[in-house]
């Protein structure tokens, strides 16, 4: 099987297949250095785009290098990951035809303040690459904040005085 990186509609640079790729296939191992999660946020605090995998209970990161960190996002992905013995393997959920690009779901988790906006296209694009767990989590949270929040004061326009007599006049 051929990868190559070029130019992606979802994107910036996308993997793609250059043979057919049949339902079950091992595609392609997400490789690179593992490091802790909280190296990983120092190291990449202020940078806008990372190549983290988590592994297992996430406090080890896969910090991406090679053919896999090129592998888009999808709402309607063709790959999925698994990790197995320490090592993550993008599989092929679905017949994958040559020329086509390589995605999976990267169902985030972990990401502050950062809306991680989806632009796979999908018919049913969920609008986020983060789980669907995780935004119901998010969602959750945002009401409970909102409840909790004190309520401003709204200020009401003084009504307008009837004619006639001030206070002070009469």
């Amino acid at each position: 099987m051929g990868l190559i990186i070029r130019s992606s509609a979802i994107h910036a640079a996308g993997c793609y297949t250059t043979t057919p790729i049949r339902k079950g296939t091992r595609v392609v191992e997400y490789t690179g250095r593992r490091i802790s999660k909280e190296l990983a946020d120092a190291r990449y605090e202020h940078s806008p785009i990372t190549y983290l995998f988590g592994l297992g209970d996430g406090t080890m990161v896969i910090d991406g290098h090679g053919m896999a960190m090129f592998i888009n996002h999808s709402c309607d992905a063709n790959c999925e990951t698994s990790e197995v013995r320490g090592r993550v393997w993008i599989t092929a959920i679905k017949n994958i035809p040559a020329g086509a690009e390589i995605t999976y779901d990267y169902c985030l988790y972990d990401g502050g303040e950062d809306e991680a906006i989806c632009n796979c296209g999908a018919k049913k694009c969920r609008g986020s690459m983060y789980s669907k767990e995780e935004i119901r989590r998010r969602k959750r949270a945002a009401k409970k904040a909102a409840l909790q929040a004190p309520k401003e004061h709204i200020k009401k326009h003084p009504a307008e005085r009837k004619p006639g007599k001030r206070a002070n006049e009469a």
